[in-house]
């Protein structure tokens, strides 16, 4: 009969035979996930042996694995800034990098109590969620705002499992800003589309499987969205708030362009912690005296 050693095993080669990256640590998740243990425990019991059900579930895990089907769409979760949130094809599976901006975002300011907050191109509501719950001494007003309703689907799905339920979060299907009403912001967060359509071959088969919506942000460059974003974010903010956002390679200059353009100051290009330079950060002019 199969161990959990044995199993994993064979399973790693198969994923490496299938040009899955990490495969052993993949293949651990996998089985992790069909056993319904925690990952470490399987070393505990590599003798394990598994049971026919056991080991069909896991086959067919592998097998959509192997053909490309993200990790946490398999496991149907992600983890995220020490939190754990659904995670499936209706929405954009949130990257490191976005987890090092709302580490800043946390550190930013000491924001006021009665934060009101806008996560544009929310997706699955990671960012604003985790600000919500991070925030929540201070009972801030989030609002999570997106094109698709079945990304908004997804995020209601998520504030409920954080148990955020009646906290003062807000879904509104919106493209961009035109749905977007009531008082304005202190702080606007946005990771919207960015990829260029001249990418799109280039892109893993993982990523292909995100919601194209998410991930063509149209031009030749991959900036309209953003840049029609940062052309109508300063009426949305309070004087002296703060927009924040992340963008893809090559893209800084371009973007800052268009913040300063849209009159915004304080405009800041950050980089991530492997070098690139990701991230905008830019404050609303304050009212004349």
């Amino acid at each position: 009969m199969a161990t959990v050693l044995d199993t994993l095993q064979k399973g790693t080669v198969y994923l490496q035979r299938h040009g899955v990256e990490e495969a052993r640590l993949n293949m651990q998740y996998l089985l992790a996930h069909a056993l319904k243990c925690d990952r470490m425990q399987l070393y505990l019991d590599f003798d394990r042996p598994l049971s026919e059900e056991d080991l069909e579930k896991l086959r067919d895990l592998t097998k959509r694995r192997a053909k490309g089907e993200p990790l946490q769409h398999l496991m149907g979760t992600v983890e995220f800034c020490g939190r754990e949130f659904a995670s499936d094809a209706r929405a954009l599976i949130p990257r490191p990098e976005t987890e090092e901006l709302v580490e800043r975002l946390r550190k930013l300011r000491d924001w006021k109590p009665d934060v009101r907050i806008l996560d544009m191109g929310a997706g699955s509501g990671v960012i604003g969620l985790s600000l919500a719950a991070d925030l929540a001494e201070r009972q801030p007003r989030v609002v999570l705002a997106d094109l698709s309703p079945e990304a908004l689907a997804l995020a209601s799905e998520n504030l409920e499992r954080l148990g955020l339920d009646g906290s003062g979060v807000e879904r509104v299907e919106s493209d961009l800003f035109s749905a977007i009403g009531g008082p304005p912001f202190d702080l606007i967060v946005a990771n919207l589309p960015y990829v260029p359509e001249s990418e799109r071959t280039e892109l893993s088969r993982e990523v292909r499987r995100d919601p194209e919506l998410a991930l063509f942000g149209g031009g030749d460059q991959g900036t309209d969205v953003m840049r029609r974003f940062l052309s109508e974010v300063g009426s949305h903010l309070v004087p002296g708030g703060v927009v924040a956002m992340e963008f893809g390679e090559g893209q800084a200059g371009e973007l800052a362009a268009a913040a300063e353009e849209a009159g915004l100051e304080e405009v800041e290009i950050a980089t991530d912690l492997s070098g690139r330079e990701r991230f905008l950060f830019a404050v609303n002019p304050a009212v004349p005296a």
